[in-house]
């Protein structure tokens, strides 16, 4: 099986071409098996780019656990780069399908290639039941939860939105190893989220500036989160904490968010890179091989060893 390493701002998935790989038979499995770092390649997860009825490519997404997720806004970045890199549609504006509808992404392109995209990534979801979460509000705003696993114990205020999605967003004075890496999974897989949840905590640097650590559901932490920083961009709007254009500072790098009032959607700025391609063995066979595309002189991709 033919795949793809590729990462936006550090968040890493392994992609596997659908248009010229059968489709893995069990792709949760093939998920947690590829993800590991030691024993697989190496990723947050796995994302399968395949063939739609309604737009140039659909997305398919799984985390690192094997978990299938409606969205990934820097996998979404990067399948569009895949797209057009690769001849699958030649276009500067995309229309991919996710989970969470078919997104419009704009490509900034250099010597032939996508080096960054602007993902219109809809409205936010800001309905209770719809995020989901039994908090109360609409949306759910600094709401406090109390969380425990018999070693750790305490309460936070959350905010919370949907990008496709579920997030909580806690705004904190500082961002510590402690409320990322032990509140993080207690607040995921806590019962106020039915369908657990993934957990940005934001420090405010000033109006337009945040700086983000996030854990991911299904995967824990990871370098960046696009659907996490658009969520916590509309919390701190919301919140009262920020303007509607902010530059989130995360672990992998920077995201350009904007929440326009003009249509009520978000719009998400960063980078797609391609870092190796390789063959993985296993049991999928793939389809009548098609002659790759020749990359240019200056962008020999890297093989797996």
């Amino acid at each position: 099986m033919r795949f793809t390493k590729m990462q936006g701002c550090g968040n890493d998935y392994v992609y596997v071409d659908c248009f010229e790989e059968e489709m893995p038979e069990d792709p949760a499995k093939l998920a947690i098996t590829i993800s590991d770092r030691h024993f697989g390649i190496g990723s947050d997860g796995l994302i399968l780019i395949c063939p739609s009825d309604k737009a140039d490519a659909q997305m398919r997404m799984f985390n690192a656990d094997g978990s299938e997720s409606e969205m990934c806004g820097n996998g979404l970045r990067c399948v569009a780069k895949y797209v057009y890199d690769y001849g699958i549609a030649t276009k500067k504006t995309l229309q991919l399908e996710t989970g969470r509808g078919v997104l419009t992404v704009n490509l900034e392109i250099a010597d032939g290639h996508a080096i960054k995209a602007t993902i219109d990534m809809g409205e936010p979801i800001l309905e209770a039941a719809k995020i989901p979460t039994t908090l109360s509000g609409k949306p759910p705003l600094n709401q406090k939860m109390k969380y425990s696993d018999g070693e750790i114990s305490g309460e936070i205020n959350l905010t919370c939105v949907s990008m496709g999605n579920p997030h909580a967003v806690a705004f904190v004075d500082e961002i510590t190893d402690h409320l990322v890496l032990k509140v993080g999974p207690l607040i995921e897989k806590h019962e106020v989220f039915p369908r657990k949840t993934n957990v940005e905590f934001i420090k405010v640097n000033s109006r337009n500036d945040l700086t983000m650590r996030v854990w991911e559901r299904g995967s824990g932490e990871t370098l960046a989160c696009g659907t996490g920083a658009c969520g916590a961009a509309v919390a701190a709007v919301l919140a009262g904490k920020a303007d509607r254009k902010v530059t989130i500072h995360l672990l992998g790098g920077d995201l350009e968010i904007e929440w326009r009032e003009s249509d009520n959607h978000v719009y998400m700025t960063g980078p797609a890179v391609e870092v190796f391609s390789g063959d993985w063995p296993g049991i999928w066979v793939p389809k009548a091989p098609t002659p790759p595309p020749v990359p240019s002189a200056d962008r020999q991709p890297q093989q797996a060893g």
